[in-house]
């Protein structure tokens, strides 16, 4: 598996250029255009393209997150089937939602794993969001659907794993160019939103690139379909990117990358609770989120038996809040205070080859550790110092993991896999009534693929995994209450949430259908996790005793289908992707309030090649839902974009590019049921950008 590549696929012509381990994918790249299911998948294990990966999986890339010009990263997942962007479009409201996991509560986070550049990313804080950075700073975004996930990436991935790449200096670089400039500027109608950009990339010798990027983004509060404006909405923000490349070795093929990214985002007066509507009043933030990443590879090509990779990495989210106003009691939760996740981060890992005439074998075993410090702190009000519902504390983790992937004749892929995490908690001295705690996850999978011929392939999997409690659900308390009259104390006899996940589905790809050089793909995923140990609150809030914070109470099912699928020709093409997932809490029957509503999107586009112009409608329909984020029916709705691209083909021209959307076209008022506020109202989008090269 790669945790840090070069230039990733950006386009038809760089995925043909890139050098891909799977000979599969590359003949898939010469039969026509790259559909978004031949799309090259890094994060899986051995590289392969998502239609020939037994498992859900969705890739995107450049041109994608360029045509989408998102303010979020949310905004750059709408396409995908069975995942959803949810709490709010606000930028400190910002968390995710796969196949009915993860809410805009506290501790979801936990249920996906999100990575930059292979560094886990995690924060949780009462009413925020737990993601904060700008799309601009990324090239790729692999959404891998499922705990198939946890051998890789760690245990208790229920939903899945989020694994977003930074750009290279090397994606813009021409041949015989040694360094670029581009510039982009961005105009975002509703809020009066503005992007600035700059990137600077520089190849100093045979050996040494590096990239320079720069970003300021802003907003006034937007509206939503009915003109209404959405209160604490409004931001500023800056981002950049620093990152060295050094090839050496035989072929240059051994790469160090070192990197450095910041984000800082500042909003006054913002909405308290940015992931909903509650109104408990303003406060003036400041979010810092940094991750700093050493990575190792040496694919040793004459080597079947060395395939090394090595990262070191460090996270650093951080918010600082003041100035809180219009909160209708006095209580530490609203007073000025900070907060913070830290997280270092070490992994190892080989990937052993043998091969014969007959099949291929790829035997990866690596091993992962971190260290987190979760701290918050009370600066002014009546309770200064520790805050007990957010307490501090340490948390420990230490992975093996072993996957081997058997490719017999291209026709029979099996990949079995098993993972064992170790992990202990430390409380700080400040939480009283708590104490050590240490727990271990076994999270065991079995995937299979096999191709009855080149135009159709069946898969199925089986997963299990184990969620560890985090450092809030094992240490928060309270004192007695209004809604406890005795107080509530630290849960430290939580068992761990267990998941067992069952897929089947089928792929079909077709080839000079209507025309020479067309491609048609489609995947379609049936899935079932039964969830055990459910974690929440506590429900009993009517003893006048202490009660513990909170319990394992639930049992779910959560089951449902997905079907992703693309037509590509030289001047059509069209995109859909459905999702129809239920969940059931099993002991009481009721639905559950983290179901995203059945969804269809679809994009029907064209494409003027002489004038290097692109076009195209996209909608989205999602049916009504009975329940969601507020527990309560949502209607249903349809809401539908337009958007083009000019990328001049005339050589005076060379480096241009315009964009234009228009999102929301007819206005509609419309609130996705998994979020905290309604939808953005009609959008006007424009991005110019430029790039020299010499």
């Amino acid at each position: 598996m790669t945790i840090m590549v070069g230039a990733h696929v950006a386009g038809a012509q760089q995925a043909e250029q890139k050098t891909q381990t799977g000979e599969q994918a590359q003949a898939a790249a010469k039969k026509g255009r790259v559909t978004l299911l031949q799309r090259l998948v890094v994060g899986a294990g051995v590289d392969k393209i998502a239609i020939d990966t037994p498992q859900a999986v969705t890739i995107i890339d450049q041109e994608q997150i360029d045509q989408n010009q998102p303010q979020t990263i949310g905004d750059t997942l709408r396409d995908v089937p069975g995942v959803t962007a949810i709490g709010s479009d606000r930028v400190f409201g910002e968390a995710f939602n796969i196949r009915g996991i993860g809410g805009a509560a506290a501790a979801d986070e936990s249920k996906i794993i999100i990575n930059v550049d292979g560094t886990p990313k995690f924060y949780e804080q009462y009413r925020m969001g737990s993601f904060f950075s700008d799309p601009e700073l990324y090239k790729q975004v692999e959404v891998l659907r499922g705990p198939a996930s946890s051998t890789l990436y760690g245990s208790g991935a229920l939903g899945g794993v989020i694994n977003l790449t930074t750009k290279d200096a090397a994606d813009f670089l021409a041949p015989g160019q040694s360094n670029a400039v581009r510039i982009k500027s961005a105009y975002d109608s509703n809020g009066t939103g503005l992007l600035g950009s700059t990137i600077y990339a520089t190849k100093l010798n045979d050996n040494f690139e590096f990239l320079g990027m720069g970003n300021y983004r802003q907003s006034d509060d937007y509206e939503d379909g009915n003109g209404d404006e959405i209160p604490g909405s409004s931001f500023d923000s800056w981002s950049g990117l620093a990152k060295g490349t050094y090839r050496f070795g035989d072929g240059n093929e051994q790469t160090i990358r070192l990197s450095y990214q910041r984000w800082q985002g500042d909003g006054d007066d913002q909405a308290y609770a940015q992931t909903d509507d509650n109104d408990f009043g303003t406060v003036d933030r400041k979010v810092t989120d940094q991750t700093a990443v050493f990575a190792y590879e040496n694919p040793a090509s004459d080597n079947p038996w060395l395939d090394l990779k090595f990262q070191l990495s460090y996270s650093d989210t951080s918010n600082e809040q003041s100035n809180a106003s219009g909160i209708g009691m006095p209580n530490q939760l609203f007073d000025d205070s900070d907060y913070s996740y830290k997280t270092l981060q070490a992994r190892l890992e080989n990937t052993f080859e043998y091969k014969t005439d007959s099949f291929e074998n790829y035997l990866t075993i690596g091993t992962q550790i971190s260290h987190q410090d979760r701290e918050a702190e009370s600066i002014s009000g009546i309770q200064p110092g520790a805050i007990l519902f957010h307490p501090e504390g340490t948390e420990n983790k230490y992975g093996f993991y072993a996957q081997n992937e058997f490719v017999w004749r291209e026709k029979l892929t099996l990949i079995p896999g098993v993972r064992y995490d170790y992990r202990d908690t430390s409380p700080a001295d400040s939480i009283t009534g708590a104490e050590d705690s240490s727990d271990d996850a076994f999270s065991p999978k079995l995937a299979a693929l096999y191709k009855l011929n080149d135009n159709f392939s069946l898969f199925g999997s089986v997963a299990h995994t184990e969620r560890f409690p985090t450092i809030d659900e094992l240490y928060s308390s309270s004192g007695p209450g209004r809604t406890y009259p005795g107080g509530r104390t630290a849960s430290l006899d939580l068992e761990k949430e267990t998941s067992n996940n069952y897929e089947a589905g089928f792929a079909i790809s077709g080839y000079d259908l209507l025309r020479a050089g067309d491609t048609l793909q489609l995947k379609t995923t049936g899935f079932y996790n039964q969830i055990r140990n459910l974690i929440s609150t506590n429900p009993n809030n009517r003893s006048r005793l202490p009660v513990p914070y909170y319990v394992n109470i639930n049992e779910a099912k959560i089951y449902g289908v997905e079907v992703e699928g693309s037509y590509d020709a030289e001047v059509f093409f069209t995109r859909l992707a459905y999702s129809n997932i239920r969940g059931e809490d099993e002991e009481t029957g009721d639905p559950l309030t983290t179901i995203p509503a059945q969804t269809l999107t679809t994009t029907i586009g064209g494409r003027m090649i002489d004038y290097g112009v692109e076009y195209g409608w996209r909608s989205t329909f999602a049916a009504h839902a009975d329940t969601g984020f507020t527990g309560q029916p949502t209607a249903g709705y349809g809401v539908h974009d337009i958007f083009a691209s000019w990328k001049p083909t005339d050589e005076k021209y060379a480096g241009f590019e315009a964009r234009f959307a228009v999102e929301n076209l007819f206005d509609k008022f419309y609130r996705n049921n998994l979020a905290g506020t309604d939808g953005k109202g009609r959008t006007f989008k424009i991005t110019l950008a430029k790039q020299f090269g010499w």
